[in-house]
């Protein structure tokens, strides 16, 4: 997934598609290390992980399409009028990352995601809204609108075609999850939005959105935290006798190999500490107790973790380690 320009709006970065980017999707100040299509460098910040892996950004994008292609048949049938919704792409943020992006005025919709936890967030420019309204009454939508708050009409008019989008919205996610989103309310400054924490992190689907003559952006946001486990489920769905037969000889073959891999191995006598100044006066000649008990088997370790225990022995006139029980077993078996 491809990561927006500090600055930039989201989706003004070009559409995203799962093969648009060979890593993960990102948020601004904490992208990928990759470069974007045009060669630009990208930063990471390792404060900001990214959590939309490619497969959650697959089954994401195929919700929003399906989404896409509801509401454009909605908004055309409400507004009679020509009308347009495509997704542009989808993008990981802070909370605080996302609103910053936004234009002040700007129509923003907030709603519950009932039974899941947090709240989603619909936003698009202020004339549009004015212009769907004007449409939804009989006008043309061609005349300057006016940029203020929505009158209590104006409201329930919209309120309507909202509720019928949201409806959409839930079953274009029905193979993800089950949810049941309710208009939570209006708000027209996106500094007094409360749909998350600012450090929250959110899933962006970016969307052009035109009807009649006007063209805009519109944004649609989602908690990450209420949809990770859902996301995960249906990034992974149930597979054929023959895929599962094929993932299987792909494991037994890794297996195989890895079983090939060299290892360092280390016999060593217990760790000893000293000060530096006994280290850096040693000398040849001088004797350095290793305080290892005598009947105390040696430490079997690799990558410095001790995984087995040994004694000295030998094998055809060359030294050896004869593998015997852990020191706590022992003691167990002869208690």
């Amino acid at each position: 997934m491809t990561q927006p320009e500090t600055g930039r709006a989201p989706g003004k970065a070009g559409p995203l598609s799962p093969e648009a980017s060979p890593t993960a999707p990102s948020l601004p100040g904490s992208g990928t290390s990759g470069r974007s299509r045009r060669g630009e460098p990208r930063t990471y910040d390792f404060r900001r992980p990214t959590k939309l892996s490619r497969e959650h950004v697959r089954v994401l994008q195929i919700a929003q399409e399906s989404f896409a292609r509801q509401a454009t048949t909605i908004l055309t049938t409400f507004l009679r009028a020509g009308a347009r919704l495509e997704l542009v792409g989808i993008e990981q943020f802070s909370y605080d990352d996302y609103l910053v992006t936004l234009p002040n005025p700007v129509f923003i919709t907030t709603f519950t995601l009932e039974p899941l936890a947090g709240k989603g967030l619909l936003a698009y420019p202020l004339d549009m809204a004015m212009a769907i309204v004007d449409h939804m009454l009989g006008g043309s939508g061609r005349a300057e609108q006016p940029n203020r708050p929505m009158t209590a009409m104006e409201s329930a008019i919209t309120d309507h075609l909202l509720g019928r989008l949201l409806d959409e919205f839930a079953a274009s996610f029905a193979s993800i999850t089950d949810i049941q989103p309710a208009l939570n309310g209006f708000e027209y400054n996106p500094l007094l939005a409360q749909a998350a924490s600012g450090s929250d992190t959110v899933m962006v689907a970016t969307f052009a959105m035109a009807v009649g003559a006007r063209e805009g952006e519109a944004t649609l946001v989602l908690p990450f935290s209420s949809f990770a486990q859902a996301l995960n489920n249906a990034a992974s769905p149930q597979l054929s006798e023959t895929a599962l037969a094929k993932r299987k000889r792909a494991a037994e073959a890794l297996t195989a190999r890895l079983n090939l891999v060299p290892v360092d191995v280390s016999v060593r006598f217990a760790p000893l500490t000293v000060s530096s100044a006994d280290l850096l006066s040693l000398a040849v000649g001088d004797v350095l107790l290793l305080r290892h008990p005598p009947d105390a088997p040696l430490e079997v370790t690799t990558n410095d973790v001790t995984f087995a225990y040994a004694i000295a022995s030998n094998h055809r006139r060359r030294l050896a380690a004869a593998i015997v029980p852990t020191p706590y077993a022992a003691a167990k078996d002869t208690a």
